[in-house]
């Protein structure tokens, strides 16, 4: 497993794909290979977490669990952040339209697809949803409209399907993290970067 890891960070530090990113979103991918490695069942039920730091027991996840994940091995906690974040601009969020809610709630808030797309648009960089693969770089979140309105999330990598050229999606649809050739696969309704500032 190690020996596996390694090689990925050997291959992705010298990738192409990664001339134009920074240094944090090239852990940030290394970070989303490693959530592949991890034996996760799908599961988004409501559940009481701490404050911050908090998280859903390592065996469970969705698709914002990854993202969530992959953020906090690398010191960034999007729990606290989108809590911080919705705590003083609740209304900007979507929260009472699409769930009913009135104040934010730390216990699943960051784990809503919606919201961190909110916060990603505020916080950090909204880019084009392009039909052209080379326009998706290593390091960005990917959102997608499944069947069914259910939306989705998933972090871009530096590696390439082969056949293809599209690059590979870290993202979790229902049999844990996986690494698959998805990016056009479904209704693109969001891209975004978010390299925070200390950083």
């Amino acid at each position: 497993m190690r020996s596996l890891l390694l090689i990925i960070l050997g291959c992705v530090l010298s990738s192409p794909a990664f001339a134009d990113s920074s240094a944090f979103e090239q852990r940030l991918v290394l970070a989303a290979l490693e959530r592949t490695e991890h034996t996760v069942r799908y599961d988004g039920s409501y559940l009481r977490i701490d404050y911050p730091g908090g998280d859903v027991p390592a065996n469970i996840g969705v698709c914002t669990d990854v993202i969530i994940r992959s953020y906090r091995k690398l010191g960034v906690d999007l729990q606290q952040l989108v809590h911080e974040d919705m705590s003083v601009n609740f209304s900007s969020y979507p929260s009472q339209r699409i769930w009913g809610l009135n104040r934010p709630d730390s216990n699943i808030d960051h784990r809503r697809v919606p919201n961190l797309q909110t916060f990603f648009r505020r916080h950090g960089i909204e880019l084009p949803m392009s039909t052209e693969a080379p326009d998706y770089k290593p390091g960005a979140m990917v959102t997608w409209m499944l069947p069914g309105n259910l939306p989705h999330i998933g972090i871009v990598t530096d590696q390439i399907a082969a056949g293809s050229g599209r690059p590979l999606i870290v993202h979790n649809i229902g049999a844990g993290p996986k690494l698959e050739d998805v990016l056009f696969t479904y209704p693109i309704t969001g891209h975004y970067q978010f390299v925070p500032e200390t950083n």
